[in-house]
């Protein structure tokens, strides 16, 4: 099959590697579709330790099962399936016992210690996989499995918080403004300070008021969601955060956080990450995007243009999330 490799260090290989071969518990998934995902970035400017090497990146995966493995109960060959970031956990450790699979002290993430979606076919965890709705388009689904599921538990994390600031108008943002929009919350968006495109992006969504990072909204707000991979954000943040209010950082991995003044924090204000997602986050997202008609905004890339999608991603040159077209 044909697919896209990383061996470590520079761009992505364009090469031919024997299918990957179902074992028990798993799928053999003819992939369709992939997300570009920033986190492939971080992969690739090796910010993530220890990853496969080589590794297949891609964990925004839709496809349908084209083979089944021994054990596996709920897909039948020819569903259309996702395969998201948790690929694996080990069931045993204090985390995943406690219902904090995310935390898994011995997990396995796809297209990062795993092999992923840029590629013909790939082979997944049936338990870490899910059907999607149907009224999605392969390209549509895939930031579902991502910058949807990661954007949804990083709402999640801010509460019953009203007033909502988004910070980093990309993939992941573009739909969880919309989850909060119908869920009756007020979005504030903040892009790269000049970017009047992605504010009217923001605004075209249904937020409230777009403008710069280094700007200040005409509210105070309950909760800032980072999604830029940007530590000098967080002081930002806070400072329009209200008493009481949360950051919460959605991305896995960030730049330094300046040092800021402790008034920043004080007043019970919190700081807080997201860490990866569990399945049940999976099957509430999945439900929510079902009832909810997400406008889901994508520029395609054929699989052999998954570099230049990353350059693209890397300069901010889209709207919305990048999808590699398999099909």
């Amino acid at each position: 099959m044909r697919a896209m490799i990383f061996d470590g260090i520079g761009k992505l290989r364009d090469t031919q590697v024997p299918d990957p071969q179902v074992a028990t518990g798993q799928l053999l998934i003819d992939v369709h579709a992939c997300g570009v995902c920033r986190t492939d970035l971080h992969l690739i400017d090796a910010e993530l330790p220890h990853p496969k090497q080589p590794v297949i990146p891609g964990h925004e995966i839709v496809g349908t099962v084209a083979a089944i493995g021994s054990g596996v109960a709920g897909f039948a060959v020819g569903d259309r399936v996702g395969v998201p970031w948790l690929g694996h956990t080990c069931g045993l450790c204090r985390y995943c016992l406690s219902s904090r699979e995310n935390l898994c002290d011995d997990p396995g993430f796809t297209g990062y210690t795993l092999d992923g979606g840029y590629a013909e076919r790939t082979v997944a965890d049936s338990r870490y996989c899910f059907h999607l709705p149907a009224q999605y388009s392969d390209i549509e689904a895939a930031p579902l499995l991502c910058a949807g599921l990661i954007g949804f538990r990083t709402l999640r994390m801010a509460g019953k918080a009203q007033q909502i600031g988004i910070y980093g108008f990309g993939g992941a943002a573009h739909i969880v403004a919309q989850i909060a929009r119908h869920e009756g919350r007020s979005v504030y968006a903040f892009t790269r300070p000049g970017d009047t495109a992605g504010q009217q992006f923001a605004l075209r969504l249904g937020a409230t008021w777009a403008g710069g990072s280094d700007e200040t909204p005409p509210d105070e707000l309950d909760a800032a969601l980072l999604f830029a991979p940007v530590g000098a954000l967080v002081p930002l943040a806070l400072k329009v955060v209200a008493k009481g209010g949360i950051v919460v950082c959605g991305g896995i991995h960030m730049s330094d956080i300046p040092t800021f003044p402790y008034e920043f924090l004080w007043g019970e204000r919190r700081v807080v990450s997201v860490a990866n997602l569990t399945r049940e986050d999976g099957n509430a997202f999945m439900r929510l995007a079902a009832e909810t008609r997400l406008n889901i905004a994508t520029t395609t890339y054929a699989l052999t243009d998954a570099n230049q999608a990353l350059s693209d991603l890397r300069a901010g040159k889209f709207e919305g999330a990048a999808v590699l077209s398999i099909r």
